[in-house]
C-alpha cells in the first residue's frame, strides 16, 4: 500500500472515531485549511473553512448522538462512510462522501440523510445552535419557532398518512 493510501484510510478512520466520541478538535485535525462541507438541509450556504467547520463541528456533536458508522468504501482519495445515529428521539442514517487532498486531508464533506422527521428534527435543532454560537440569540429563537412546525408536519405525514399509501400486502 503507497504511503498516501496507508494515510488516506488512516484520516478516514481517525474522521471516524472522533465522530464516533463527538471530538471536535479530533476530527478538525483531520481537515484541510480550505475545507468546504455541503450540508443535506440547505443549498443556501456551505461552510468553509476551519473556523466555520470547527463552529459547525461543534454545533453537531451537540445535536447528534450515538454515531456508529456501519459502511465505508472507497479508494484513493475518495470515500464514503455510513453511520446510524440520533437526534433527540429520531433515529436517522447519513452518508458522508470525503474527498481528500494530495496531504490525505479531508478538503470536502457532502452530507446526505434520511429518514425525514430525522433531518426536520435536526433542523430545529442545528440552526438555532449555530446562530447562538455567533451570539444571535434572537435569530436563534425565531429559527426554532420558524422550524418547530416544519418538523411536526413532517412527523405527523410520517407517522399518520404514509403508511396509509403503502402497498397492501398480498
Amino acid at each position: 500500500m503507497s504511503e498516501t493510501l496507508h494515510s488516506a484510510a488512516a484520516t478516514v478512520a481517525s474522521w471516524r472515531s472522533a465522530e464516533e466520541r463527538g471530538d471536535v478538535d479530533a476530527a478538525v485535525a483531520c481537515l484541510s485549511r480550505d475545507i468546504v462541507l455541503s450540508s443535506p438541509l440547505t443549498e443556501q450556504f456551505r461552510f468553509e473553512g476551519l473556523d466555520q467547520l470547527r463552529s459547525f463541528l461543534t454545533s453537531a456533536f451537540t445535536a447528534v448522538k450515538d454515531v456508529r458508522y456501519h459502511t465505508q468504501t472507497g479508494e484513493g482519495d475518495t470515500y464514503a462512510l455510513v453511520y446510524r445515529a440520533r437526534v433527540g428521539s429520531q433515529s436517522f442514517e447519513e452518508v458522508q462522501l470525503l474527498r481528500l487532498d494530495d496531504e490525505a486531508r479531508i478538503k470536502e464533506i457532502t452530507l446526505f440523510g434520511r429518514p425525514m422527521p430525522a433531518l426536520t428534527a435536526l433542523m430545529t435543532t442545528l440552526g438555532p445552535e449555530l446562530a447562538r454560537q455567533q451570539g444571535r440569540r434572537g435569530l436563534a429563537a425565531l429559527m426554532r419557532a420558524s422550524t418547530i412546525p416544519i418538523h411536526a408536519m413532517v412527523t405527523f405525514g410520517d407517522r399518520s398518512m404514509v403508511p396509509k399509501t403503502r402497498p397492501a400486502a398480498r
